[in-house]
């Protein structure tokens, strides 16, 4: 990482890892991001180019969806839906990995869905889609998880107000 300095503001430069120096050369728009604690590489995402870049990654061997989820940058700030990657393959010991992020309008958070590239993403949006109300567009079964059907709100944005109460029903 490279530091460069504009008008006495100091800017760090993130080095393109592997596999999205890969995307670039082929074509794929991303932005790569600071690697994660584990050295692992981020890469950033528009929610437009999600399906061909997820497909081309699928074909590139990451094969395995170990972790798709969510979080809040904040109250009034953008979603996140996160996406960790494996290339699952003979060498066991030490698997190639990524962390794909696609950062969304808070308003309207709508991004395609991975379940017809891993299949083990069903579950995994509809738990994300529960808790922050991110909208998996073309998920076959986009309904709540863990809260009632009738729940309003999304429990985990940071600007959620927990109701006073929640009556339980049929509990006997």
């Amino acid at each position: 990482m490279t530091e460069i300095e504009n008008n006495n503001e100091v800017t760090d430069l993130v080095q393109a890892g592997v596999t999205s120096t890969w995307l670039t050369e082929n074509g794929f728009e991303n932005e790569p991001l600071e690697s994660d604690h584990l050295g692992v590489e981020l890469i950033k995402i528009e929610p437009e180019y999600l399906i061909p870049i997820a497909t081309a990654l699928r074909a590139y061997g990451f094969n395995y969806l170990q972790c798709q989820g969510g979080f809040d940058l904040g109250a009034g700030k953008e979603l996140v839906s996160f996406y960790h990657l494996i290339k699952v393959g003979d060498d066991v010991t030490k698997p190639e990995e990524v962390r794909v992020k696609v950062f969304l309008n808070r308003e309207e958070p709508k991004v395609p869905s991975v379940y017809w590239i891993w299949k083990t993403a069903d579950w995994q949006e509809r738990e994300t889609y529960d808790m922050y109300g991110i909208i998996y567009e073309g998920h076959p079964n986009l309904k709540r998880i863990l809260m009632p059907e009738d729940w309003v709100g999304w429990p985990l944005r940071k600007d959620y107000i927990s109701p006073d109460f929640y009556e339980l029903q049929d509990a006997y």
